[in-house]
């Protein structure tokens, strides 16, 4: 009896620990099961996982490279363009873009205007690289510098010199242009290890206005300053290898003649550019896409006609229409090898209009009509 008693006993213990067990786990089932179905429907993890991936957008230097920054504005002889590691000879109104290479041959001469008004004039045998031009209206990073390596080069600086940096370098000195008007000489085959008498001239702008040229080596130390109209500094050899010094230049009579020629052919190329610049900005804006010449391709000069599309003037099988005489409405196509009527009313071949004898035969004599025979007499009855 009290062996049942204590088994009765431990049966309950068991049954009321083993509901308690399962009261108590109950509510931390609930709990898990709201914090995952929480996580799960968040709103933020589900556009997470949505959200398709970003391009990132072209920087404004990239987009910058591909638009024009400039137009040629005067031209005579003969110029080119190396662009994109190939020689195209340039016209007026042409778009001059970042990284042209810009070079003229003997007795000739290339007026650029950049879209800052900024201008180059190249003589005969000159050598121009845009290495950098960044420019906007009103900005506040604009840039630009241009690498002369051979010949004589006059320029006028405009916006991007007065409110950014321009800087013009040379095998020997690097140019800072503080909005002025110069011109400078690089000698055929000048490097940056013998570059012997590089010029540098500072000259009044068209409204007489003088500017400053600071005058650096590669390195940037500075060499001088030019802040009087018709100075110059010549590019030698410095003390210890590799260093340049300015050294003051005497412009001669003659020079200075000459000189201002080619001064008076670079402000008046800037006023020819501006306006080009600006034609040329207002037929892009109207037409953005037109044929941009620095993405030019054998397939997009050239391209390959796609299948299942018809050339314009190609027949095709069938019938044709006859030139002159559109197809009515309602009227069919006569079948293939058919004939058409006669609109003047011609005789069709093998058909003969009454009264008309065959071709040829109007001198062929008619046929004898036989006389017919006379009807045969009936023998007479003799009478017996």
């Amino acid at each position: 009896m009290r062996r049942r008693l204590s088994f009765a006993a431990w049966f309950t213990c068991l049954l009321l620990s083993g509901t308690a067990g399962a009261d108590t786990a109950h509510p931390l089932q609930q709990v898990g099961s709201a914090s995952l179905t929480g996580e799960a429907t968040s709103p933020p993890i589900r556009l997470a996982q949505g959200a398709p991936a970003q391009v990132p957008a072209p920087s404004p230097a990239q987009a910058a490279a591909d638009e024009p920054i400039g137009n040629v504005a005067t031209l005579t002889g003969s110029a080119t363009v190396t662009r994109n590691n190939a020689s195209t000879p340039l016209k007026l109104q042409d778009d001059i873009f970042q990284n042209d290479v810009l070079q003229t041959s003997a007795n000739s001469t290339l007026g650029v205007t950049f879209n800052d008004a900024t201008t180059f004039n190249l003589t005969a045998n000159a050598k121009i690289t845009v290495d950098n031009y960044v420019y906007s209206d009103g900005g506040k990073q604009n840039a630009a510098l241009f690498d002369i390596t051979q010949g004589t080069i006059a320029f006028v600086a405009a916006a991007v010199a007065k409110t950014g940096d321009m800087k013009i370098s040379t095998p020997s000195a690097t140019l800072g242009i503080r909005g002025t008007t110069g011109l400078v000489e690089v000698p055929e085959g000048a490097t940056a290890a013998n570059a012997n008498n590089v010029a540098i001239k500072l000259y009044p702008d068209a409204a007489g206005r003088v500017g400053q040229i600071e005058v650096n080596d590669r390195t940037g130390a500075r060499l001088g300053f030019l802040t009087q109209g018709s100075s110059g500094f010549t590019i030698r050899p410095g003390m210890g290898p590799g260093r340049f010094a300015a050294v003051p230049l005497a412009i001669s009579p003659q020079q200075a003649l000459r000189d201002q020629g080619i001064v008076r052919q670079v402000h008046a190329a800037q006023n020819v550019g501006r306006q080009i610049v600006s034609q040329q900005r207002a037929l892009r804006q109207a037409n953005p896409n037109r044929n941009n010449p620095r993405n030019t391709s054998p397939a997009r000069q050239n391209p390959t006609r796609q299948p299942g599309l018809q050339r314009q003037n190609t027949p095709r099988p069938g019938p044709q229409p006859t030139p002159g005489a559109p197809n009515r409405q309602g009227q069919s196509q006569p079948a293939p090898g058919a004939q058409r009527p006669n609109a003047a009313g011609a005789q069709q071949p093998g058909l003969q209009r009454p009264g008309l004898q065959r071709p040829g035969s109007a001198n062929r004599p008619a046929p004898a009509r036989r006389a017919a025979p006379a009807p045969k007499a009936k023998p007479e009855k003799r009478q017996r």
